[in-house]
């Protein structure tokens, strides 16, 4: 209940800061919210299984490409969230497989190697992904008929990020979720105790690449063009940089990475030329030493 008594009151206002912003505003707080449901998905992985995943942009990827090209084929009007996400956990069932059979940085490389390779796919691939160019001219998303402005597609878009973080919080906060922790923190004894921890492992990439290629179906329906930078190593060494600068394990202090990221990135970066990326570098650095356990840690000293 506490947990709810808090996120009410942030909830309000994000549902109502299009009433109060800019368009420009409002479009990068939807960003904010596309990258955050990454983030969040990524975290399912770093913080509560200790998978962290340099290649998870490439199920984000494949989300936004079949939201994408699902758009301009078929319908701008159906559950085009759930296509996406379908695609997204079908892509992490096919490569999670042989992934969680390592461990450690064995991990970390074999993932990257699996993102650089769906990347490749999509530069290459020009009939369906458009190649470099990216797959543009998304229809506007529509409900009801009438295609979504800025405010419209920012709730269209705050609307499917809540959905995604409360399955990722009911997963977090399951037995599942509890398993998951126990093999982050000893999977050799949570074998020893039965546990099958190859497919508790298995199943949290699953569900993970899914949430991802949600995100992936909203970053479509925001900026109507999908390239195969959205789904290279750049895009997931962001997503595992806001996990760390939140802080593992809490869902809610990576999404407030995400949007220190979208701040620095989008908005900060241009007008110190272009030095974004070295302002990063240097927060990343300040929390490491300063706040090893990311932002959230700063809740749970002040509760102790």
């Amino acid at each position: 209940m506490k947990g709810w008594s808090a996120g009410a009151p942030a909830v309000v206002l994000l549902a109502a800061a299009p009433l109060f912003l800019a368009p420009y505003a409002t479009t990068t707080l939807t960003r904010m919210l596309v990258f955050a449901l990454l983030v969040a998905s990524l975290d399912l992985l770093v913080g509560f299984a200790g998978l962290p995943s340099l290649g998870h942009a490439a199920y984000f990827g494949v989300g936004a490409y079949a939201a994408a090209w699902f758009t301009k084929n078929v319908t701008t009007t159906g559950p085009v969230p759930l296509v996406a996400l379908a695609a997204g956990a079908v892509a992490a069932a096919a490569t999670g497989w042989v992934a969680v059979r390592t461990h450690g940085v064995f991990f970390l490389m074999l993932t990257l190697a699996i993102g650089e390779i769906v990347a490749q796919a999509a530069e290459t691939w020009e009939s369906v992904t458009g190649g470099s160019n990216g797959l543009y001219g998304v229809p506007a998303t529509r409900i009801g008929g009438a295609p979504l402005d800025v405010a419209g597609v920012y709730w269209y878009v705050l609307a499917a990020f809540l959905l995604g973080f409360v399955a990722l919080w009911l997963v977090s906060r399951s037995p599942f979720g509890a398993a998951l922790r126990g093999i982050r923190d000893n999977e050799p004894r949570m074998r020893a105790l039965g546990y099958a921890t190859r497919w508790y492992k298995y199943a949290a990439f699953v569900i993970a690449g899914g949430m991802a290629g949600m995100a992936g179906g909203l970053l479509a329906a925001q900026q109507r063009l999908v390239t195969p930078a959205d789904l290279g190593f750049t895009t997931a060494a962001l997503a595992l940089l806001a996990v760390i600068i939140g802080g593992a394990g809490s869902l809610w202090g990576p999404c407030l990475g995400a949007a220190l990221v979208i701040v620095v990135r989008d908005v900060v970066g241009p007008d110190i030329d272009g030095h974004g990326p070295l302002l990063l570098g240097l927060v990343f650095i300040l929390v490491v030493y300063l706040l090893p356990r990311g932002a959230a840690g700063i809740r749970v000293g002040v509760r102790r």
